[in-house]
């Protein structure tokens, strides 16, 4: 099994999707958006390293990764829930990294969950009743907080999508106003498009823009 990979990014897609070459040798990998950003982040020129979770099927042999221990930690937690496959674990840690799926869970935010592409109502109820108390903390930091009392107007409606995504963005390591940027492009389709979807169609616009300025 594969359980690490240290190499440089040749190529990326706009699901996530992309090819560390290590030693010469180019490994698919499919990864949550936002991966090769934090990567990035973490080492601009590189080496990057990758966390992979190993999937064997009769068909395949599948390379997930992810930018932290941790991530691949929450991975792991997600399928291990009835009926969550790879795929659909993947669209969850694109819209929510593994410490903000954890305050989700432990909050019970099951609009959250449900604003996912893939994931509807009994999915969401499955990953709260099964993830609850076993979704690993990362390094150094403290347990999410338990659900509590909440004021009525934070608990009548959850953050809208434009809020969201640029919370997302900028995990991912974009600055503030390169996020702010991408979602005002997107203002007239946000109220059609799920959270990992508004994510997708931001990082585009966000590459576009970068690839407008190189040239």
């Amino acid at each position: 099994m594969i359980g690490r990979l240290v190499g440089l990014i040749a190529e990326e897609e706009a699901d996530g999707a992309l090819v560390l070459v290590v030693s010469g040798v180019g490994y698919e990998v499919a990864a949550p958006l936002g991966t090769t950003g934090r990567l990035r982040a973490l080492s601009p020129t590189g080496p990057h390293t990758l966390f992979i979770h190993t999937n064997v099927r009769e068909d395949a042999l599948e390379l997930f990764g992810f930018a932290t221990r941790h991530d691949r930690d929450v991975f792991r937690a997600v399928i291990a829930v009835s009926g969550v496959g790879p795929r659909t674990a993947l669209s969850v840690l694109s819209a929510l990294p593994g410490g903000e799926l954890a305050r989700v869970i432990a909050r019970k935010e099951i609009a959250r969950l449900v604003a996912i592409s893939g994931i509807g109502k009994k999915t969401a109820e499955r990953l709260l009743l099964e993830l609850r108390d076993k979704l690993p903390a990362p390094t150094g930091a403290a347990a999410p907080p338990a659900e509590g009392p909440r004021s009525a107007a934070a608990s009548a409606t959850a953050p809208d999508t434009r809020e969201l995504l640029v919370s997302a963005l900028t995990r991912m390591g974009y600055k503030p106003a390169e996020a702010e940027r991408a979602a005002g492009e997107l203002d007239d389709k946000l109220g059609d498009l799920s959270l990992s979807d508004a994510v997708r169609e931001a990082l585009r616009v966000l590459a576009k823009g970068l690839h407008t300025a190189i040239c």
